[in-house]
């Protein structure tokens, strides 16, 4: 096989933060992949056969990137979910929607070297993380993307705004600062996301509040170039997302 894609679940202590822990190999130079949108921000680790050693953080991905050119690689992930921004890295990601930023070398004490054992890297991040989380979070926020995650982005934004009491207004502007996208936008990316899942596993009716089957095939071919038939076969595991399993 020349690609291969390895997904592991976080520890319950970190999940309100992190989505997921992956590791990508990828033995063939110039693989042609398809990027479908996320709903997670990633921290990455690579190593490319004619490249040194990077670590990047990677913003929301809001477009498909179709016969993207993957070289001979090996990276490990961690998909962090939105309140990860301001409260692990402390600032937001916005400016680096569908693109990428370098970290400095010795980012939380990564080294290339520990992309030769993912567990002992999963370890490694998840203790990072548990120092980092802080004993202060805005119980809006922590309201707003628990029930984010837990309806998958079938949840309106009038809705969310009642239950989380703070105003549709200053959710978008929270938003649009720290994440450079909608609530309603990243409710839909969140939804397509899950729908993803769903297809992966034989189901072509729609789910999560979408109006109808037509409705469905719409925001899938909208969001990954595709119907959903094509997706869901995945030949050649051309369509590549992140996160694609995660914690609930």
């Amino acid at each position: 096989m020349n690609f291969s894609a390895t997904y592991y679940p976080p520890d319950s202590d970190i999940a309100e933060f992190v989505g997921t822990f992956w590791s990508i190999e990828n033995t063939v130079d110039k693989n042609n992949i398809t990027l479908i949108p996320d709903a997670y921000f990633e921290l990455i680790l690579s190593k490319d056969v004619n490249q040194p050693f990077e670590i990047s953080l990677v913003g929301l991905g809001t477009t498909f990137e179709d016969h993207k050119e993957m070289p001979a690689t090996k990276m490990f992930g961690i998909s962090f979910k939105l309140i990860a921004a301001e409260y692990i890295f402390q600032q937001p990601i916005a400016d680096i929607k569908d693109a990428a930023k370098a970290l400095p070398q010795g980012f939380w004490n990564f080294t290339e070297t520990d992309l030769q054992d993912t567990e002992l890297m999963i370890t490694k991040a998840t203790q990072t993380i548990k120092q980092l989380i802080p004993t202060e979070i805005d119980n809006r926020k922590r309201q707003l993307f628990h029930l984010l995650y837990h309806s998958k982005g079938a949840i309106t934004v009038h809705e969310l705004s009642q239950k989380c009491f703070w105003s549709s207004r200053q959710i978008n502007r929270y938003f649009n600062q720290q994440f450079g996208i909608s609530l309603k936008s990243y409710c839909n990316f969140l939804r397509f996301r899950n729908s993803y899942e769903q297809l992966r596993d034989g189901r072509f009716y729609p789910e999560l509040n979408f109006a109808d089957q037509a409705h469905f095939i719409r925001e899938v071919k909208k969001l990954s170039g595709v119907s959903p038939k094509e997706l869901s076969k995945n030949e050649n595991d051309r369509f590549i997302q992140f996160s694609a399993k995660d914690s609930q």
